[in-house]
């Protein structure tokens, strides 16, 4: 009886690791600053910063945008890409990403609510 449940642990143990998180896959909290109150229901705003990041960074699995607390969550494949080229993408999309700031050029392209 004690073997069967040995095997049942064991069985259960690798297939949570197994399922928590694929091998290379990492989680970026980035520090920024919105300044819009309706980031992720405005077309331009929530989904400018999925797409900036998506469309240069073949490796994203996740991006969550948390406008209160001011971060973005990137979930993404340390084989494809990498922080600095994720803050990258979060700056030439308008947004400072950390210590790398906006890209001006992007920043006038922004909706008014989305400017400081």
């Amino acid at each position: 009886m004690k073997k069967i449940f040995n095997l049942l642990l064991l069985l259960v143990m690798l297939t949570t690791t197994t399922f928590a998180n694929k091998p290379g896959t990492e989680t970026l909290t980035i520090k920024t600053q919105i300044y819009c109150d309706h980031c992720l229901q405005c077309g331009s705003c929530g989904a400018n910063i999925n797409d900036k990041i998506r469309e240069s960074n073949k490796g994203i699995k996740k991006v969550k945008v948390d406008a209160k607390g001011n971060t973005i969550t990137v979930q993404y494949d340390a084989a494809k890409t990498n922080p600095g080229q994720i803050r990258a993408a979060i700056a030439d999309a308008g947004y400072d990403a950390d210590d790398k700031k906006a890209n001006p050029d992007a920043v006038a392209k922004l909706d008014g609510c989305c400017k400081k």
